[in-house]
């Protein structure tokens, strides 16, 4: 049979009560062998053992309540709770020294936690608004994190993602792989060149491991947006300083080239018919360097608008409201909209018209030779609107060169339409994609803008 231990809080207590027993037996020892009444011995007696018995029971609270005040304590500190504080003895002795180090422990816990939920609330916000896809996996990888941009990027809410396996998400090849590698592949959001880095870390012990996906092709785009439009500055300064004086030179030569053969025809009255041809070709040449200067510096001037494109001047932007007001400019054919559901989107409403007046007017001009119609609708998918113009046109030969500066496939076009475009979007903090129908022939262009409240 197991000896059962007598607890702290009887131990200290009766052993208080043994000191005080040698005394209180002599005490009462001579109180009883002494020459008193036998009344007299018994209150003697009485007394000195109520008053033992009575030191010893507050010497036993005095001990047990400070020691459960402090395990109190500490168990508020354990569940979190920062906000108790105990106040025992005084502070010049050992028992208010106790307390005044378990109060300094309080307050260093709080602070700590108020740091630990302000860094973690910082860290949520970066995960959120960071332009890539961070996944972070547990030891049976199965997902426990996934942001704003891995969501974009599946086309899945983090919900529905939570606790799935990364093999149903499609991800497990890429977490078994390299630890950084650059490759093309197609996501739910789209194709693009990705590049995908997996490392590992632990959380309570455990190990977990980090996939980060970031889309290069939007670097690349910026890099090469960078370089063309300092070489649209530097050219139309250039070009532009050459073309002003060419075409003030050729409009005041044949302006006075025209008076001088007037007067002369005049004075002479006669005048050689090759002499009146050649004083015509002249002043037709002149014009003809004229109106070409001013048409190569209005070409010119058209390119600088995306050099100078600003950034946009965000506002809420109710999308029905948007897409009627653009559909109902064009007048050479009927539109079709599709409406979504009613909802607003943060933009700048001057450039997302401009944006898409291109697109339907790409659209219309697509289907003039088809006889076909085009359609305008938006529809929402996570935290996202995505505004599609679909045209029932002969569709595109080549889509890679879309989007690239100075490209056209219209005789009169000037390559700067779907550049600007894109460039609109991205500075939403959106894309823009062109492609050809799968069902029928065609295009169709899809811009994806995020939400009211999707911003942060």
């Amino acid at each position: 049979m197991a000896r059962r231990r007598i607890s702290y809080e009887w131990r200290v207590p009766l052993l208080s009560l043994l000191s005080a027993l040698p005394a209180i037996v002599v005490a009462l020892t001579l109180v009883w062998i002494g020459d008193f009444s036998t009344r007299l011995k018994w209150t003697l007696s009485l007394a000195t053992a109520g008053g033992w018995l009575g030191f010893w029971i507050a010497s036993r609270e005095r001990l047990i309540r400070p020691l459960q005040t402090m395990s109190n304590m500490v168990a508020a500190l354990q569940e979190g709770d920062y906000t108790m504080r105990a106040r025992l003895g005084r502070p010049d002795d050992s028992l208010g020294l106790v307390a005044h180090e378990v109060n300094q422990l309080g307050e260093t816990l709080r602070e700590q936690r108020l740091e630990v939920l302000e860094a973690t609330a910082l860290l949520r916000r970066v995960m959120a608004e960071i332009d890539v896809a961070v996944f972070a996996f547990d030891s049976d990888d199965k997902l426990v994190l996934a942001n704003r941009a891995g969501e974009r990027l599946l086309d899945r809410s983090e919900d529905s993602m939570m606790g799935r396996r990364a093999d149903s998400l499609h991800l497990a090849e890429l977490l078994a792989g390299p630890p950084r590698t650059v490759t093309d592949m197609v996501f739910p959001s789209g194709a693009s060149r990705w590049e995908m880095r997996v490392s590992q870390f632990r959380q309570e012990g455990k190990p977990h491991r980090l996939l980060v996906v970031s889309d290069l092709s939007r670097v690349l785009r910026e890099e090469e947006r960078t370089a063309w439009q300092r070489l649209v500055r530097v050219l139309g300064h250039e070009i532009n300083n050459s073309l002003a004086p060419i075409q003030s030179i050729a409009q005041s030569l044949s302006a006075s080239a025209r008076r001088q053969f007037a007067r002369t025809a005049a004075a002479e009255r006669e005048t050689a018919p090759e002499d009146g041809e050649l004083a015509e070709d002249f002043v037709q040449g002149l014009n003809v360097i004229s109106s070409r200067s001013e048409a190569l510096s209005r070409f010119l001037s058209s390119y600088a608008r995306l050099a100078r494109l600003p950034p946009p001047s965000l506002g809420e932007l109710d999308v029905g409201e948007w897409v009627e007001r653009v559909v109902g400019l064009e007048t050479r054919i009927p539109i079709e909209i599709a409406r979504g559901p009613d909802l607003k989107v943060a933009a700048d409403g001057d450039q997302l018209d401009q944006l898409l007046i291109n697109l339907v007017d790409n659209a219309v001009d697509a289907v003039e030779a088809t006889d076909g119609g085009v359609r305008v609708g938006w529809k929402t998918s996570r935290r996202q609107v995505n505004v599609w113009v679909e045209d029932d046109g002969p569709g595109l030969a080549d889509t890679s060169n879309l989007f690239v500066p100075f490209y056209t496939t219209k005789e009169t076009g000037s390559g700067i339409g779907l550049v600007l475009c894109r460039e609109i979007a991205e500075a939403h903090r959106g894309s823009l994609t062109l492609r050809n129908r799968t069902d029928a022939t065609g295009c169709i262009a899809s811009l994806t803008l995020p939400m009211v409240g999707s911003l942060g």
